[in-house]
């Protein structure tokens, strides 16, 4: 038996009646913050470029609809255009074992699935637990030496998440999701070259349309060679290179518990990079605690992971999306305002006057801690020196909102939906289709609650 051999077998056991009840909310909370988040992004430069180079234009044919919007197109080109409005933000969930964002490889591919088959809640919740898994545990036999030598995990790991996922919903047998995922295996791509730029989310919404093709053309007969994972040029030797890996922990206790209970997923506060995270509410701890002018401020350190150093350390950002992967940018707004919004990376915000000013004075390395192999890769710390000499200093663990000990507030989490629902839906129609979303798992089907997210 083949790795993937494996895998099919294990993604065809779940069903929703055996999944923990845990499982069953935390793919509910993933599912509500992907749906807003996604939506927010529908109306981003990078989706409508999609869909224009696709020609939709003002077509509403096709049987699935593009978020936010009334156009209906393509099964595959709405997982193409969706996935890339789902990460344009840079808003949507993490997970620690995939190196990246969990949700958004596999919701777009999984709603325009949903809709053409017209599934139940059940079905759909079981579906996205099953891709969940599978991505985050190939993640755990790649990492972290796959993410440090320049792939995308979000992409590269997140298109075996959505093929396994549309297979579980299309009910295929174990031979033809291990035949889909060994078509994934050949679809992967993404580089965090593209990191700061409009090619970050299209590798969402290109691995999205992948794993959905790769299950569409399982379910068809087409072929592929199962021992794609570990053959001498298979995945894992290319991706990683020998003795870069651990074949042996993508099958082993497989959802004992599942990934998505434990570690978990992460739900972020702010929209921007998540590596940038813990060091922003290091400093927005500071400022509550202190009164900090940013006249009075001679110098600010910020110290994190090199991991997570190595795409966020960026003093002079040259556009709003760079700006999100610049710890010193997202700093300098934490202290000026007190919190980071979605306003902060639009236009020319990234350029202005105040800001910049105070960027002059962040400096960022990696913790002299985690550089010799201690410390938490999740957290940070802050130093602010005054013009008088005086110090304050903040450490923190991890980001809040940053895995299952350390969950983002009810009321947080249902706030950033309707400020992000509220870019694209009226009021009232967010607030029913959130309240659907928080029920999903209930819904007869997706065909209705997948109609609440489309715009006149």
């Amino acid at each position: 038996m083949t790795l993937i051999d494996g895998i099919a077998e294990r993604i065809g056991a779940i069903h929703y009646g055996g999944l923990p009840v845990e499982a069953i909310a935390r793919a509910r909370t993933a599912i509500l913050d992907t749906v807003g988040v996604t939506l927010a992004g529908a109306r981003e430069p990078c989706a409508e470029i999609v869909a224009r180079s696709i020609r939709l234009g003002a077509d509403t044919s096709g049987e699935c609809l593009i978020f936010g919007s009334n156009r209906r197109t393509g099964a595959l080109d709405a997982a193409l255009i969706n996935g890339t409005a789902s990460h344009a933000l840079d808003f949507d969930d993490v997970s620690n074992s995939l190196g990246g964002h969990p949700s958004a490889p596999i919701l777009p591919a999984l709603f325009a699935l949903a809709e053409l088959l017209d599934s139940d809640g059940r079905a759909f919740v079981t579906a996205y637990v099953a891709g969940f898994e599978t991505e985050t545990r190939i993640g755990r036999g790649v990492h972290f030496h796959h993410y440090e030598k320049g792939w995308h995990p979000t992409a590269t790991l997140g298109v075996f998440g959505a093929a396994a996922a549309c297979c579980h919903l299309l009910g295929l047998d174990n031979a033809r999701t291990a035949q889909a995922l060994a078509i994934a295996a050949s679809l992967a791509a993404g580089l965090k070259a593209n990191f700061g730029t409009m090619t970050k989310p299209l590798h969402v919404g290109h691995t999205a349309r992948s794993g959905l093709f790769a299950a569409q053309l399982a379910r068809e007969g087409f072929t592929a060679n199962p021992g794609a994972l570990e053959h001498k040029q298979g995945f894992l030797m290319v991706f990683n290179g020998e003795g870069n890996f651990d074949a042996g922990r993508i099958l082993a206790d497989w959802g004992r518990p599942y990934d998505i209970v434990s570690p978990g997923l992460g739900i972020k506060q702010h929209p921007c990079c998540g590596s940038t995270h813990p060091a922003i509410d290091a400093m927005l701890l500071l400022r509550a605690e202190h009164d900090i002018p940013p006249a009075k401020v001679a110098r600010i350190d910020s110290w994190t992971h090199p991991r997570r150093l190595a795409h966020t350390d960026r003093p002079d950002p040259q556009s709003g999306l760079d700006a999100k992967f610049s710890v010193q940018y997202c700093l300098a707004r934490a202290l000026l305002r007190g919190r980071i919004r979605l306003e902060d990376f639009e236009g020319e915000a990234f350029n202005e006057a105040e800001p910049r000013a105070l960027m002059q004075r962040i400096h960022a390395a990696p913790h002299p801690e985690t550089e010799a192999g201690g410390g938490e890769p999740l957290g940070a710390e802050i130093r602010v020196t005054f013009d008088d000499g005086r110090t304050i200093a903040k450490r923190v663990g991890s980001a809040l909102g940053r895995g299952a000990d350390n969950p983002l507030p009810a009321a947080a989490l249902t706030g950033k939906f309707a400020d992000c629902a509220a870019r694209a839906l009226p009021k009232a129609q967010a607030e029913e289709l959130q309240r659907s979303l928080w029920q999903l798992d209930e819904a007869p089907s997706l065909r209705r609650i997948i109609a609440l997210m489309g715009a006149a």
